[in-house]
């Protein structure tokens, strides 16, 4: 980053605390940025363990972050789990944060709200149709919620 002196010394827990400060991290991610700034892997290692004793990292709290983030987004359940798999949260904790979010969110009217937003009504033929059934899936809507959706977006309207 141009204008961003880099500590040469910093150990891997200051870059850690670092990153952390700015948001939350999965460990693999962190893992991933630690090693990208040159630390070796048992450094590292030992460092993510300190960091998840003190309860500075934790991956079901990032899930859940995550989680709140994306819905704020109003993305679906389907790419929000595949998002946090590839950010190296396992299935576990992945159910765990859905669960923990599961009264606060009815996916069925977040997906007519996502498309309301987007499209101004259901449109005119199948090729408009299609059109919006691309766009919730893109957004990660299974197809039930993507159907309900299509039928209730623009009840209110």
């Amino acid at each position: 980053m141009p204008g961003f002196a880099r500590d040469t010394d910093a150990t891997p827990r200051d870059d850690a605390i670092r990153l952390l400060a700015r948001r939350e991290y999965a460990r693999a991610e962190l893992r991933e940025r630690l090693a990208a700034k040159g630390h070796e892997a048992e450094a590292v290692e030992a460092c993510l363990a300190e960091l998840a004793e003190q309860g500075l990292q934790s991956d079901e709290r990032f899930a859940e972050s995550f989680l709140r983030s994306r819905v704020a987004r109003c993305q679906g359940p389907v790419r929000i789990r595949a998002e946090l798999s590839r950010r190296g949260i396992d299935d576990a904790t992945a159910k765990a944060a859905f669960i923990e979010a599961g009264g606060e969110v009815d996916w069925f009217e977040l997906a007519a709200e996502a498309l309301s937003r987007r499209f101004s009504g259901p449109g005119e033929g199948p090729r408009e149709r299609a059109r919006r059934e691309r766009f919730l899936a893109g957004r990660g809507f299974d197809f039930d919620q993507l159907r309900h959706a299509l039928a209730h977006a623009w009840d209110d309207a």
